[in-house]
């Protein structure tokens, strides 16, 4: 099987003011952080080497995944300062991916897609780029791939475009020799810069996998929290790390409860996400919001109480 790359480099904007606390990719998704999800399923489908481009927040994904050994991987990590972007962080990584053809997969997203599948199809079109896709059902919400009827990639609609598109569900198959043109050590984006023109000068060049695979997105709090309660039911785990503590007679419903949470008595939580150690003040009531110590700057929306940062879902 060939390595991967796991993109978990980004400042996650949009998920805001959790990703103040921990880097995107390690957000517990029913117990479990994202990243290890992400890294269970490539060594489920026999990759045994991958590579993690770090920049934000670097420390809360290193010491979930560590040199990767106990997920039957080889673990290592591309450092970027700035951040390098969707086609500058491969171009960083290549030299430690040791091979021509390497797993592109996005560490803000979940699917169940057939790895295996997108590289045999990949090895078969002789593509430059093989793009994982599903039919874009929301495309007020999403971009997505513009396919011809043969499978090739002829351009990106935006969100909100009325034109068709294939939704892009973050797992893509690539040679090394599509990002020959990116500048090294250069911040580059693949869908708006690279890929646009490698369309124009090899037609045919990027092409898509037609998936029946399940998307799960994590792109703001209100996502996260809706994904974090659907796998948790789906697989009848708890969202409450097992280091948080409820006590006496407080509630806690349909809410994520990070490490070290304390949640003191006659608080009723619903709908809330809870980040790491956080005391919850006796008899108070949340309902849809994001709680998080307030050590430092506030996210457009928060605001600050009694040494707590509050921000609505």
């Amino acid at each position: 099987m060939v390595p991967a790359l796991v993109l978990t480099a980004g400042l996650a904007t949009r998920l805001r003011p959790l990703s103040y606390v921990r880097a995107k990719s390690a957000l517990p998704l029913a117990g479990i952080p994202l990243i290890r999800r992400i890294l269970g399923s490539l060594s489920a489908a026999g990759v045994t080497d991958v590579v993690l481009n770090l920049h934000h927040l670097p420390h809360t994904l290193t010491t979930l995944v560590g040199d990767g050994s106990d997920l039957g991987l080889r673990a290592r990590y591309s450092w970027e300062s700035p951040v390098l972007g969707s086609a500058g962080g491969p171009k960083r990584a290549i030299p430690l991916l040791g091979s021509s053809t390497f797993l592109i997969v996005n560490g803000d997203t979940l699917t169940d897609v057939d790895l295996r599948a997108v590289v045999a199809s990949h090895r078969e079109s002789h593509a430059l780029v093989t793009i994982a896709v599903v039919p874009n059902t929301e495309p007020d919400k999403y971009g997505g791939a513009i396919v011809d009827g043969d499978g090739a990639v002829t351009g990106f609609a935006k969100r909100g475009s009325a034109q068709g598109s294939f939704h892009v569900i973050g797992v893509q198959v690539a040679e090394a020799d599509a990002f020959a043109s990116v500048p090294a050590d250069i911040p580059f984006e693949s869908i708006r810069a690279l890929y646009p023109t490698l369309i124009a000068s090899r037609p045919g060049s990027i092409r898509v996998f037609h998936a029946s695979a399940e998307f799960f997105d994590i792109g703001t709090p209100a996502d996260y929290l809706d994904t974090s309660l659907r796998i948790a039911a789906r697989e009848g785990h708890s969202n409450a790390h097992a280091s948080a503590r409820v006590l006496g007679s407080a509630r806690v419903e349909r809410s994520v409860l990070w490490d070290d949470v304390v949640v003191e008595d006659g608080v009723f939580l619903r709908e809330c996400v809870v980040t790491d150690g956080v005391r919850v003040p006796a008899d108070t009531s949340w309902h849809g919001v994001t709680i998080r110590t307030a050590d430092g700057e506030l996210a457009p929306g928060e605001r600050r109480i009694d040494g707590l940062a509050i921000a609505p879902l």
